[in-house]
């Protein structure tokens, strides 16, 4: 190993072990949560899913696509993305930039993971996923809030400089990370206020304050979690770093209230 390498490495494994004395509030890691509890927590039986941004690597698997029975619809803006997960994860692969798609207001469940902070006109995204939605559908949002330090930083670097830090710190997202990220309206307040825009409720929310961006230099770590730990107290929903949101298309001849609760 490199001295570069087992540098990162021993400042990962300390920073790993200071954060494993802190509370699940600072522990819970969104990503990981997203993908474990919040789709499957609304899939039904013989659903139509839109997957919106899985591209090579589908939020489903084979498994959990045949014991329910689902339609998935991947959609991506690259068909060669799309192309490239394995067969059978799709029924339907629709290459189209996600403010620009229309789908046919079937779907029962959208999956939107990790991808409105690379969207430069989330408004225009936001009115487009809910062109997918049938009446008592769902659809569940994984995103960064524009917010975190790492946000921040990502905004302020030039794109070529933050691709080479981010591949020499981890060099296995080279393939799948590197995006250029915008974070247009992600924050709790802004994103709930376009989905309610266009018709939804709100009906689960999860924010989250661990992200391991800075975990690879102990001191930098530090300084990160010491300001987490004064940001969740002081402006929880504003400084949080990544948040899962799931809003409901309510059923035909409901309407919803100034708060979002069906009347």
């Amino acid at each position: 190993m490199n001295p570069l390498r087992a540098f990162i490495q021993a400042n990962r494994w300390l920073s790993g072990k200071t954060h494993g004395l802190l509370g699940s509030r600072y522990t819970t890691d969104g990503n990981a949560d997203f993908r474990r509890e919040i789709p499957a927590g609304y899939v039904i039986d013989g659903a139509t899913v839109y997957d919106i941004g899985g591209g090579k690597q589908p939020f489903f698997s084979a498994e959990a696509r045949a014991a329910h029975c689902l339609r998935v619809v991947g959609v991506d803006i690259s068909a060669e993305e799309l192309a490239c997960a394995a067969p059978g994860l799709y029924d339907e692969r629709w290459a189209v930039d996600v403010t620009e798609l229309r789908g046919a207001g079937d779907g029962d469940l959208v999956v939107c993971q990790a991808l409105l902070e690379h969207v430069k006109d989330v408004e225009r995204a936001v009115a487009a996923i809910r062109t997918c939605l049938a009446p008592g559908g769902h659809v569940c949002v994984f995103v960064p809030c524009r917010n975190a330090l790492f946000a921040r930083l990502n905004r302020l670097l030039p794109e070529g400089l933050k691709r080479r830090i981010l591949f020499a710190i981890y060099p296995h997202t080279a393939r799948a990370q590197g995006f250029p990220s915008y974070y247009d309206r992600c924050t709790p307040d802004e994103l709930d206020r376009l989905f309610r825009a266009v018709g939804l409720e709100l009906v689960e929310e999860r924010l989250y304050y661990v992200s391991k961006y800075f975990f690879f230099f102990y001191p930098a770590y530090l300084v990160w979690q010491l300001w987490i730990l004064v940001a969740s107290r002081v402006a929880p929903r504003r400084l949080c770093e990544t948040m899962s949101l799931v809003y409901l298309r309510p059923a035909e001849g409901t309407a919803t209230s100034p708060t979002g609760s069906a009347t």
